[in-house]
């Protein structure tokens, strides 16, 4: 028996473009039952990353792919293949690397390799939508002699920066300061580390504040005005939003924000022509604000989300979905007297007549540095099996 146990170095989140960095431990493991533990072998072992792309085919439909190779093999064939017995295709995938050949175990010992793969630029970002998954994994598969291949999967999840291989951060907005404490030939810069660079660009792109105002009205006249600081956020931050309602002559009873995303699939593989785009809340804001001048709301981007992004297939984009409840009559607030000694009881109106409408305000979302993505990513940095 040979445990392998495959260990993601620094977290299960990447950028395309970084170097992913993987420990293979194989181990011939002597446990207290064991009487007559022997040698172990193993005939090779290979690592390859690969991308699996999968549909719903009541929402999206491909054409008949042209490769008639089909993914799943036999138990007993020998030909190393990444995604054997999953669900839809591969579409991106690197070369596969030998960690070895003619690996024997001693009872006891153990050997580790370490496999170094750069993620593709050109892969799409992780995603899990209700019509379209993306889904990246480190598979090492290995084979006994005259054995089938057993294969080792690690999941792990990606991020695309757009237009970060053609960036250029211009040298008097610098957000990150260098270390002081390293020698200059230790020392990391921007141009050297990706991750680097793409954080000091995200910061770039979401740090800069542009408040925009909004009028809102309805046919009968004006409810009241909306302000928002930004218009572009990175996942993990807080949506910031106010109201002034105290200019508006209808009043506003009651109004909702929701943050969502819209699944669009383009035209020319959707299964029904002008079928409407997927949606899904991520949060959502509900407030009560009849007599009320101002209020605010936060709307938190999840760091489980998917940024903003675009292939062939499907696109994601984000928004803020507001509703509004309005009163078709004044509705006078109670009056209180300067000198009421006396207490007084107010009760709202039983029954108001009300208009009710909706607004869409597109939003960019942007992904985060991946080491603080992985800190909270469900995914684990480790898988193992025994052969």
């Amino acid at each position: 028996m040979i445990e392998v146990v495959a260990k993601l170095l620094r977290g299960p989140v990447f950028l395309t473009g970084e170097e992913l960095e993987c420990v293979i431990a194989f181990t011939n493991p002597v446990t207290a039952h064991s009487t007559s533990a022997g040698s172990e072998m193993l005939a090779w072992a290979s690592a390859q990353i690969h991308c699996q792309f999968h549909t719903s085919e009541s929402r999206v439909s491909l054409p008949p792919s042209e490769d008639t190779k089909y993914d799943v093999q036999a138990e007993n064939e020998t030909v190393f293949v990444p995604n054997r017995g999953e669900r839809g295709k591969c579409i991106l995938a690197t070369p596969p690397k030998i960690l070895f050949c003619d690996l024997r175990l001693e009872p006891g010992e153990s050997k580790s390799y370490s496999y170094c793969e750069t993620v593709p630029l050109d892969g799409p970002p992780s995603f899990r939508g209700l019509s379209v998954k993306y889904a990246y994994k480190l598979t090492v598969g290995c084979q006994r002699v005259n054995s089938p291949i057993k294969l080792l999967r690690v999941p792990f999840r990606v991020f695309v920066v757009y237009g970060l291989e053609n960036y250029q951060f211009p040298p008097d907005e610098a957000v990150a300061p260098t270390n002081p404490f390293l020698d200059e030939d230790e020392s990391i810069t921007k141009d050297t580390r990706l991750v680097d660079l793409a954080t000091e660009m995200l910061m770039s792109s979401t740090s800069r504040r542009s408040l925009h105002l909004y009028n809102i009205s309805n046919v009968r006249g004006k409810v009241g005005k909306f302000c928002i600081f930004k218009a572009i956020y990175k996942i993990g931050e807080d949506i910031l939003g106010t109201f002034d309602f105290s200019e508006g002559n209808i009043p506003c009873l009651q109004f909702s924000v929701s943050l969502q995303t819209e699944e669009h699939i383009q035209e020319d593989y959707q299964r029904k022509p002008g079928q409407p785009v997927s949606l899904s809340t991520h949060a959502r804001h509900q407030e009560s604000c009849l007599h009320t001048a101002k209020t605010h709301f936060s709307l938190p981007v999840p760091l489980s989300a998917t940024p903003s992004f675009m292939t062939t297939v499907v696109s994601l984009k984000w928004r803020l979905h507001f509703e509004f409840v309005t009163a078709r009559e004044p509705v006078e607030p109670p009056t209180v007297l300067e000198n009421q000694s006396e207490i007084i009881t107010w009760t709202g109106a039983g029954k108001i007549d009300v208009d009710t409408f909706s607004w869409d305000l597109p939003i960019k979302v942007l992904p985060t540095n991946p080491v603080l993505a992985s800190y909270v990513s469900q995914l684990t940095s480790f898988n193992s099996i025994t052969i």
